[in-house]
């Protein structure tokens, strides 16, 4: 995908990540919006749009399982509980 990057670090997880959820970026303010969730060569992968900034590059990340459930690398879930 043109204009893609990856990001990565430390991540929180939740039991399941899906479409409509809000991530907020690890070390900013910045939020962002699950746009798309989908599976390539056995890794699922969500595409990421910036809330706010629609013409920005999508960022494309790579779901870690972890024993708590999904997370991804240097973002965190922008609600306080899993309920999302």
């Amino acid at each position: 995908m043109a204009g893609a990057s990856r990001v990565e670090g430390s991540n929180m997880a939740i039991s399941k990540i899906s479409i409509g959820q809000l991530w907020k970026k690890d070390g900013t303010e910045d939020t962002y919006l699950v746009t798309r969730l989908y599976t390539e060569a056995l890794s699922t992968i969500v595409v990421l749009r910036k809330s706010g900034a629609e013409d920005e590059a999508l960022l494309r990340v790579k779901v870690e399982q972890t024993p708590k459930g999904q997370g991804l690398p240097g973002f965190s879930p922008a609600q306080e509980h899993e309920g999302f």
